[in-house]
């Protein structure tokens, strides 16, 4: 509350309403929410598409990120706005649930809000603008269904499974080699998948990269891969029918648990000393090679000394493993971690057919790999490229095709890409909309509107008029009563997208324009904005 004058001197209290710094109300509050959203939108609109740029993020220590995966495009800006971090949210969300299309559901939510603005300036209340972009929304999810086609794959075929992970790769940077990438997808995705159960267990897939090689070098290992080596450079590095003893507990002599003092006077006692500690050491080693064990990997290190003895005793070791790594080691190889060594026996014992180091010419750097695990399917993607850019790049990509790989075994209903069912889901629509006798038709029509930014956007992208391919294509469509055809983006002259094996997962799409509608019916019913001063509270 503060005490002011007017111009005749006459005094008026200014009451600050709840202490608030500022407060948008109504229109005003509708108009800020969609100018966040649509400036979002504007920003990933050109990554979309398989000539979509791509983004170059300049974080704040100078490390520099370039993608155009929608997700690590939001998830790295610095977004300050609230309604900007509701669709940094919804991008995360699709890719937490389906791993692909989180460009296209911001696009798409930016063009329904952008539709709705509009709307709200003609007096059209929010309320029912939500309620007719619900109705649309159904009106397009069921349609996608009755337009849907299934790809047929068996572990004898993958032909249709490895082009559909060449479409998700086309647009990455790992372009040039996506048929050998998308390979590596698909067959990691089989070996942990359950046909039957129509299951994938991603747990058993293990992403690895190291620059200073080729993306060319890229492969598909059947085991596990951690990024130690063995302890000392004269330990054998390859170890066939590996029998594995795995540690919690260090080579190193027992610390006492109460505070103790130790004085030695001469250098007996000091012999005697170190006697003893050695026997530690030697006790150790005796009790993990008398289990029969070749290969000891400790999640703990140990010093020269406990290493020069095992080299003697011949059980090449592996110290620091994390603990994460070492459960997975455990699982795979059907060991158990042993905490102590009193403990260690030979039924605790972990078994694969073949345990090696790899190294990468010149440099130290060395990963062990750990094949023919008998308990488990468990497989590594090991990424290779010429810096960490482009590994981290390459294993975004690979993750997508992963990603859309186990969807399809999942539900193998697809629709076909380019645009071609966002224009024959807006042209349902608008078919649709004169049914509805109420003011709600008005935002159905806009639902129908809004979808055509898609194919807009893809046609923009790839160097097209965009409004005149989109009549083209929507012409098409209605002369031929054929959902099939969309955007030509990669110029291959025909816009039957069924031709160029251009699609996309039936749940994915499903899910993009779900996830879209829920955030902008949520959007649409905030109309008031308070940001509260926490200086005046």
């Amino acid at each position: 509350m503060s005490l002011a004058f007017d111009d005749y001197g006459r005094p008026f209290i200014i009451i600050r309403e709840q202490q608030a710094k500022e407060r948008l109300k109504g229109i005003e509050a509708h108009k800020s929410h969609i100018m966040a959203a649509k400036t979002i939108a504007n920003i990933m609109k050109s990554s979309l598409g398989p000539k979509g740029m791509d983004k170059m993020i300049v974080s704040p220590d100078g490390d520099v990120t370039v993608t155009n995966d929608g997700a690590t495009i939001l998830e790295n800006m610095q977004v300050d706005n609230q309604i900007g971090k509701l669709l940094v949210q919804l991008s995360k969300s699709q890719d937490d649930e389906i791993g692909d299309g989180t460009t296209g559901v911001v696009v798409l939510a930016g063009s329904l809000l952008e539709q709705a603005e509009s709307l709200i300036e003609k007096g059209i209340h929010p309320c029912r603008i939500s309620e007719g972009y619900e109705t649309a929304c159904r009106i397009a999810i069921e349609h996608l269904q009755t337009i849907s086609d299934r790809i047929d794959f068996t572990k004898e075929n993958l032909e249709p499974l490895v082009k559909t992970a060449m479409t998700c790769l086309g647009s990455k940077i790992v372009n040039r080699f996506h048929r050998q990438m998308a390979e590596i997808a698909v067959k990691a995705v089989l070996s942990v998948a359950d046909l039957e159960r129509k299951d994938v267990n991603f747990e058993n897939i293990k992403l690895e990269g190291k620059e200073g090689g080729k993306l060319e070098d890229t492969k598909l290992i059947n085991g596990i891969i951690i990024d130690k080596g063995i302890s000392h450079p004269q330990m054998p590095t390859e170890i066939k029918d590996a029998k594995i003893c795995l540690l919690t507990c260090p080579f190193e002599p027992p610390k006492p648990k109460t505070k103790n003092t130790l004085e030695i006077t001469n250098a007996e006692d000091f012999k005697k000393l170190s006697d003893l500690e050695k026997q530690y050491f030697i006790d150790m080693v005796q009790k993990v090679k008398a289990t029969g064990a070749n290969l000891v990997i400790c999640q703990w290190g140990f010093d020269d000394e406990a290493n020069h003895l095992l080299l003697q005793n011949n059980l090449p070791a592996v110290r620091w493993v994390g603990g994460l790594d070492l459960e997975k080691i455990a699982m795979a190889t059907g060991g158990r971690i042993v905490a102590r060594f009193e403990d260690v026996s030979a039924d605790k014992l972990g078994r694969a057919g073949l345990v090696r180091e790899i190294g990468f010419g010149t440099t130290k750097d060395r990963y062990l790999s750990i094949e023919q695990c008998p308990n488990t399917n468990a497989v590594t993607i090991f990424v290779r490229g010429g810096n960490k850019m482009i590994v981290d790049e390459a294993k975004r990509s690979i993750h997508d095709a992963l990603c859309v790989t186990r969807n399809l075994i999942r539900d193998n209903r697809i629709v076909y890409g380019g645009g071609s069912a966002e224009i024959s889901c807006g042209l349902k629509i608008s078919s649709k909309a004169d049914e509805i006798p109420t003011i709600e038709q008005y935002a159905v029509r806009a639902f129908a509107d809004a979808l055509e930014a898609i194919p807009m956007a893809l046609a923009e992208n790839s160097g097209l008029p965009p409004i005149e391919t989109l009549s083209t294509i929507k012409a098409q469509q209605v002369k031929e009563k054929s959902a099939i055809l969309g955007v030509d983006c990669n110029l291959r002259n025909t816009n039957n997208m069924k031709e160029q094996f251009v699609f996309d997962t039936l749940p994915g799409k499903t899910q993009q324009f779900l996830l879209a509608n829920q955030v902008v019916k949520m959007i649409l019913k905030i109309d008031d904005i308070i940001r509260i001063n926490a200086d005046e509270e």
